[in-house]
């Protein structure tokens, strides 16, 4: 999976349920929550104010590091 700033936050958790760390790091604690889980990564760092562009790069070097 190769997650960008329009891939969903609940698309990422099913994937790999241990990408949740990352969220968390940076304040998303509803990662349950349904509206959370079809938001994309790109509009809810925007609205927490983190970098949408870091948190996509932790999660692609975590997926990549698992294959």
């Amino acid at each position: 999976m190769q997650v960008t700033k329009d891939t969903l936050i609940g698309d990422v958790l099913d994937f790999d349920a241990e990408t949740a760390q990352f969220f968390f790091e940076i304040g998303m604690h509803c990662l349950g929550c349904p509206h959370s889980r079809g938001e994309s990564i790109g509009d809810a760092c925007m609205v927490h104010g983190t970098d949408a562009d870091a948190l996509i790069k932790k999660i692609n070097e975590f997926l990549a590091s698992k294959k």
